[in-house]
């Protein structure tokens, strides 16, 4: 039997054609920033791993599936990974290409080369072994199954777009495409846009439109929390943060939404309502994160972008809103959000729930039992997945030591023993 040494594992074919891997130590499944931390952590402290990833990339979602104008929401010092701060001469907000070029040259330092092109199409728990064993394919069509003692579970929370049923949608003649496939507003220029979503990516997407002199209407059907971007020139995340420290989070929801009065104004006459919850316990509480705005409600404004309600039904160029108003429209980018695909391919029900996020609440819905982890899904973006990535490669290095002392005071035994004859 021969058996081939790749990184930190060895692999062989069965008597099916599928080659079996030998993990010696953790498969981590996905290979954007979750990922990318886990490895990197787990490398500071020398232990193998194997990173799967069913792109030909690191952080497909951000290099294949973004706008051309995207920028990061939150201030720099919240979103870099662990052991690698972003460059000085960086924005406060770097821009898409920059936290693509900070992730490279993160892989490239940490020297993680995850296992491109395959496509995790099962994992299961083995209780009669005690291991892990993850089925992919590839994009040649083979098969490969690591085994291993531990699975980071590393895919993130915006793994698929979310794609609605709206009645008549199937007969629209114009372009239908979900907000991940949208990159510029160039093609639309003078063109009527329907944005279904008012969310971060509807907001920004329709102030991209707008910009490229398109028409857009966007679809505002439930209540929303719009903030400033900034607040008296700091960061209103990191203000909130701060005051977090001294004060309930009741009241500091109040005084951002006090100062976003002052310096929004009245946001309910332009159709867009804010929900009864504050924005902060809005997140805590159902994962719903406030849209921060960097210029969409001036051009709401001005009328540039026209809000318009739910959707009734569509027909062959035109869409029918819930008031019984009929707008005339070429194009429709779906801006309804992402969901997790772990149920699709998991094997467990006990520490996932069925939407793909972990059932215990932050902070500690990271870990599992029998060496599950999770990584990246505490709804708090690039600052907890980057916190997840150090709690779980602490674990992963508790657990790696006392196997590795286990097994040493084993060795210690059995060379005494021989040395006894």
């Amino acid at each position: 039997m021969k058996f081939q040494r790749m990184f930190s594992f060895s692999a062989q074919t069965d008597f099916c054609g599928r080659r079996c891997v030998w993990v010696n130590g953790p498969v981590i499944v996905g290979a954007g920033p979750s990922g990318l931390a886990v490895s990197a952590c787990l490398k500071e402290q020398c232990i193998p791993f194997v990173v799967i990833e069913r792109a030909d990339c690191i952080a497909s979602l951000w290099q294949k599936r973004t706008y051309d104008r995207l920028k990061l929401h939150l201030p720099k010092k919240f979103c870099q990974l662990p052991n690698l701060p972003f460059p000085e001469d960086y924005p406060e907000y770097p821009t898409k290409k920059q936290f693509i070029a900070y992730l490279e040259n993160y892989a490239q330092k940490f020297d993680i080369k995850p296992q491109f092109n395959e496509c995790v199409q099962s994992a299961k728990y083995d209780e009669a072994c005690k291991l892990w064993r993850v089925v992919t394919a590839s994009t040649s069509g083979s098969e490969t199954e690591y085994i291993c003692q531990m699975l980071v579970v590393a895919t993130g929370e915006n793994a698929e777009g979310v794609v609605p049923e709206i009645d008549g949608l199937e007969e629209f003649s114009g372009e239908v495409i979900h907000a991940k496939d949208y990159k510029s507003g160039q093609k639309y220029t003078g063109k009527k846009v329907l944005v279904v979503g008012c969310g971060n990516s509807g907001m920004e997407v329709s102030l991209d439109l707008s910009n490229h002199n398109a028409k857009p209407s966007m679809v505002v059907r439930s209540s929303v929390h719009v903030l400033p971007r900034e607040i008296m020139g700091k960061s209103t995340f990191d203000l909130a943060m701060m005051l977090m420290k001294w004060l309930p989070l009741w009241l500091v929801d109040k005084l951002l939404l006090m100062l976003t009065w002052f310096i929004l104004g009245n946001i309910q006459k332009y159709g867009i309502k804010r929900p009864s919850l504050g924005p902060l316990e809005l997140k805590n509480h159902h994962g719903k994160t406030p849209v921060l705005d960097i210029g969409a409600l001036e051009k709401i404004r001005s009328g540039e972008i026209k809000v318009v309600p739910g959707i009734k039904r569509f027909s062959y160029n035109s869409v029918e809103l819930v008031n019984g108003e009929t707008l005339d429209i070429d194009s429709v980018v779906l801006a309804t959000g992402y969901r997790s695909n772990v149920p699709f391919w998991l094997q467990e029900t006990e520490f996932f729930a069925k939407n793909g996020f972990p059932k215990t609440p932050f902070p500690n819905g990271w870990k599992g039992k029998r060496g599950l982890y999770a990584s990246g899904f505490t709804r708090r973006g690039l600052a907890g997945a980057s916190a997840d990535a150090v709690k779980i490669s602490q674990d992963i290095g508790k657990v790696w030591n006392e196997e590795f002392n286990h097994k040493k005071k084993k060795l210690h035994i059995l060379r005494r023993c021989i040395s006894t004859f």
